[in-house]
């Protein structure tokens, strides 16, 4: 004989969460934001709703998750347009509202219905979204949800493609030296990114936008940030000396303005600057198709050049050997070139 007095709860459909997460977000009006007991409730229920996605989506202790409805969440998303409607009214939500949503975001993304993910149709659909993403990078409170939410769209290569292509990647130089560190590290970690998951569309990129590109790049390897400086120089070694970007390499080699730059940091206070600086240096001085310029420019700083070079170490590590080999064979290749200034003399 059963003592129960009540019946457990019907598990709620993929549909009634989302129309529920919907309806809880749709409440977070003009009017009820700015009266403090009403948002207090409305932003509870949107935290309740969106621990039931979280539910649903990883399981629990009392529900292992199901895949169907994973792919029912994601498609419900989508046809609710609740995607947009998180998007917009991320900065709303409190704590607990937007880690259930960060936890979810990514299993959202990779639902796929037959050879297609949904959400990323989605996104196609609605590029604008993206574009509302990065300039979230302006509003602190809320800039490093944003960035992880990017950083899971980046790995999609079609949406990789168009933040790339779009007006708002200028944004990043400005935002990668944000006064806030944790901000703009987290802005780096989103460019870097975008300029090394993947190697086809980077590369398309910076063949169609090779000038407008590296002219602010520039800006960054100048700056007088320290952190900046590093971190651009390495990521610039990143995606330069991938295969599919030999050609952007050779043409960035050919140019004295870069060389330039490239010298001045390898004569940086700091050693780990030095020792980036010197791997694209190299390049510069054993490119066998060197033109007149740069040759001019090594010969007349040869000097200094060397001199640099022979107090260039990379401290006690592994790649010591190699280091040196690499190092010496450079050295001999700018004594050619004084050498050749001579005879000219």
């Amino acid at each position: 004989m059963s003592f129960s007095f009540f019946k457990p709860s019907r598990p709620k459909t993929p549909q009634e969460v989302v129309k529920a997460i919907r309806d809880s977000l749709m409440a977070l009006d003009t009017k009820t934001v700015v009266e403090v007991k009403a948002l207090e409730k409305a932003l509870e229920e949107v935290e309740k709703n969106f621990s039931s996605l979280r539910g649903m989506l990883s399981g629990d202790a009392e529900a292992e998750p199901n895949a169907d409805q994973a792919v029912q969440l994601a498609l419900e998303f989508c046809k609710e347009d609740v995607i947009s409607l998180v998007i917009h009214k991320l900065h709303i939500l409190g704590w607990e509202a937007r880690k259930d949503l960060l936890h979810c975001w990514s299993i959202l993304l990779k639902q796929k219905v037959g050879e297609a993910y949904c959400c990323v149709q989605y996104f196609e659909e609605h590029f604008e979204l993206l574009d509302s993403l990065v300039v979230c990078y302006d509003n602190k409170e809320i800039a490093l949800h944003c960035g992880s939410m990017l950083r899971e769209c980046i790995k999609f290569p079609s949406l990789a493609k168009y933040i790339l292509e779009s007006a708002c990647f200028e944004l990043f130089f400005k935002f990668v030296e944000l006064p806030n560190f944790d901000v703009a590290s987290d802005a780096f970690s989103t460019f870097k990114d975008l300029l090394t998951k993947h190697d086809s569309v980077v590369s398309e990129f910076l063949t169609s936008h090779y000038s407008e590109f590296f002219d602010v790049y520039e800006r960054l390897l100048t700056s007088s940030n320290y952190v900046t400086r590093r971190q651009s120089l390495k990521l610039l070694s990143d995606f330069l000396l991938e295969p599919p970007n030999s050609h952007i390499m050779k043409k960035f080699i050919l140019e004295v303005r870069y060389l330039k730059v490239i010298m001045t940091l390898l004569k940086d206070s700091s050693k780990n600057i030095q020792i980036s600086a010197f791997h694209i240096f190299k390049i510069f001085v054993a490119n066998p198709n060197k033109p007149q310029e740069v040759k001019i420019i090594l010969a007349r700083n040869h000097e200094k050049l060397l001199e640099l070079l022979h107090n260039l170490s990379p401290g006690k590590g592994s790649e010591d050997d190699q280091f040196e080999e690499e190092k010496e064979l450079i050295i001999e290749e700018i004594q050619k070139m004084a050498g050749l200034q001579n005879l000219e003399h």
